[in-house]
């Protein structure tokens, strides 16, 4: 537990310092960049084996150094991902029967858009203001911290038992509450919110939310799927990268593509 506590507080300090340090990327694209080459390393680890898994590596790596520039395409990674998603669902809710449907070679190609979708994202909500980016952040760890709780106390209905026997669907609504707390204070308090404005931030909110439990889904099964219990070792007491974000993975692109949207409807100032 103490490895884990020291581990979480050095990368408190990490993603704290290239959020808020510097209005530049020069801090916090680098960040994204190793992000993105450790977090595709890992996912050469959830695929059938590859005879050169670096390929993937440093393919992943030269399309999101080039999309992070090209934001013209940015909304297009988001929309391609949220497809993901949705099959994802089925993926999910179905495992482990017909896994030959998505576990194969193209599971090279959901974790480029995947993972692409994710970092441009990231660094889309952290042009608008880093405190959007740390809005995404503290809506998925209050959510998980709410439905762990919750569910450690009052669960009984498996939401995934063949995926991850822990999760129940009352933590996932306790979850859900958590993060609709923090929703609510910050669209009406901070944001000063009301009418379809408030409406749309809440609903889109809420949606980012159960996408985060979706992320946290589809990596277990990916797991399990491998036969591997973490990701990776980089992070003492935590596993891997994708052991860390792998809610973050869904949350975030879906949360930019809402919040894009509600930017071209007025409803948003960012």
């Amino acid at each position: 537990m103490w490895q884990r506590i020291k581990t979480a507080i050095i990368l408190i300090i990490i993603v704290g310092i290239a959020l808020f340090a510097s209005q530049s990327a020069v801090l916090f694209a680098p960040l994204l960049l190793v992000g993105a080459t450790i977090g595709a390393h890992e996912w050469t680890k959830l695929m059938p084996k590859w005879r050169m898994p670096m390929r993937f590596v440093l393919l992943e790596l030269v399309i999101a150094i080039a999309a992070m520039w090209a934001d013209m395409l940015w909304v297009g990674w988001w929309a391609a991902s949220l497809v993901i998603w949705l099959f994802a669902m089925s993926w999910v809710s179905r495992f482990p029967e017909r896994t030959e449907r998505w576990y194969g070679k193209h599971l090279a190609s959901v974790g480029v858009i995947v993972l692409t979708a994710a970092i441009t994202a990231m660094f889309y909500l952290w042009q608008q203001s880093p405190w959007w980016l740390m809005y995404v952040f503290l809506l998925v760890w209050c959510a998980d911290s709410g439905a762990y709780f919750v569910g450690r106390k009052f669960g009984r209905r498996k939401m995934a038992p063949r995926v991850s026997p822990n999760k129940s669907v009352e933590g996932l609504i306790g979850g859900l509450v958590t993060g609709l707390l923090v929703v609510w204070y910050i669209s009406v308090e901070k944001l000063q919110l009301s009418g379809s404005a408030l409406a749309a931030f809440v609903a889109l909110s809420a949606v980012t939310i159960l996408a985060s439990v979706l992320g946290d889904l589809f990596e277990s099964m990916l797991k399990r799927r491998a036969d591997i219990k973490d990701s990776g070792t980089i992070l003492p007491g935590h596993g891997g990268i994708l052991d860390r974000i792998d809610s973050l993975l869904s949350a975030t692109p879906i949360f930019a593509l809402g919040f894009w949207g509600l930017l071209q409807m007025g409803w948003l100032i960012s």
